[in-house]
């Protein structure tokens, strides 16, 4: 095996991560000055995966440190799995079960069904158990040559990560679709979020897959570097994007317009109760109040949470209109 490729593969996945970081640096700047009134537990969450991306990626630089200046000239080191390897699976596992459990719940928030919201969070819990075992056996094994001995358990482990990533996308887009009013102002909000939601499940599937398939069919070598380095970060900024996109949603006034009456509908990435309950609320001759929502995720259980403290000045109002 040459030095191309066990310094390519690790390094290019160094770089990337260090490019998704930073997106993780602003996404996680950005949740902070919002402003936002989420649960403790939620903030606690967000500053959880923000210090494991933190770590991990100052490991990933410090592997590119060994790899191209401390042992570039020493194959017997380059060729043995050192710390950072284990180091990385764990923290990856870490990353995927926190957010496959955050949309776990908001699964659960909009289809109320507890069966398959237990099925996603037992398929999430058994892949980081898996990805634990891979990373502590890959420092046991020593050489990158020997890392073949673990393909049943990664093969285990990122499989359950991908089929967890599909599912939640596959059910997301089904609610949304499901929720669409005929209204043309609030389908648009929907197409977008349902967009929003294959594209980031789709990201996160892609390089499971990817450090899957280059685990399974070259474990030799250190092509599974190229997508296992980064796994985290696209856990963490698809966790962060979700969060944050309810700003953008919220200064969109959608108007919908329906025989002659306009409807104004203020709506936020994850105010989907909102948004699956318009149909109701625009029964003809019904009075109907929309409020305009905070940005806080407790609002799918209480509607009347207030807002947040800050968002472009504008304070918290209620608007309500009467279907003739």
């Amino acid at each position: 095996m040459g030095i191309d490729t066990i310094i390519g593969p690790q390094l290019l996945g160094i770089l990337f991560n260090t490019y998704l970081y930073g997106l993780v640096t602003n996404q996680y700047l950005s949740y902070w000055n919002y402003g936002f009134r989420d649960p403790p537990w939620l903030k606690a969450i967000v500053s959880m995966l923000f210090f494991v991306d933190t770590i991990h990626s100052a490991v990933a630089v410090c592997a590119a440190w060994f790899m191209c200046v401390t042992d570039f000239n020493n194959p017997n080191a380059l060729s043995s799995v050192n710390w950072t390897i284990p180091f990385t699976a764990v923290a990856t596992a870490l990353s995927g079960l926190t957010t496959q459990t955050f949309l776990s719940h908001r699964v659960f928030q909009l289809t109320k069904h507890k069966p398959l919201t237990a099925l996603l969070l037992v398929l999430s819990s058994t892949g980081f158990v898996c990805g634990c075992i891979a990373g502590i056996r890959s420092g046991e094994v020593k050489q990158v040559a020997r890392l073949s001995q673990l393909t049943p358990v990664v093969i285990c482990w990122l499989s359950l990560m991908s089929i967890v990533d599909i599912s939640i996308t596959v059910i997301l887009t089904l609610v949304l679709a499901r929720s669409k009013t005929g209204f043309r102002g609030t389908d648009t909000i929907i197409n977008k979020l349902i967009r929003a939601a294959i594209q980031s499940g789709l990201f996160a599937s892609m390089f499971a897959l990817g450090d899957l398939f280059a685990f399974a069919f070259a474990p030799e070598t250190t092509f599974y570097a190229m997508f296992a380095f980064p796994i985290g970060r696209i856990y963490t900024n698809t966790l962060l994007n979700t969060l944050n996109a309810r700003v953008t949603f919220y200064k969109r006034d959608q108007e919908s317009e329906s025989g002659g009456v306009s409807v104004r509908v203020n709506c936020s990435s994850f105010v989907l109760f909102l948004i699956m309950m318009i149909q109701s609320w625009t029964t003809q001759g019904q009075t109907f109040h929309v409020r305009t929502y905070p940005l806080a995720l407790s609002e799918l259980e209480d509607a009347a949470n207030p807002g947040p403290d800050k968002l472009d000045g504008r304070d918290q109002d209620t608007r309500s209109s009467s279907l003739p």
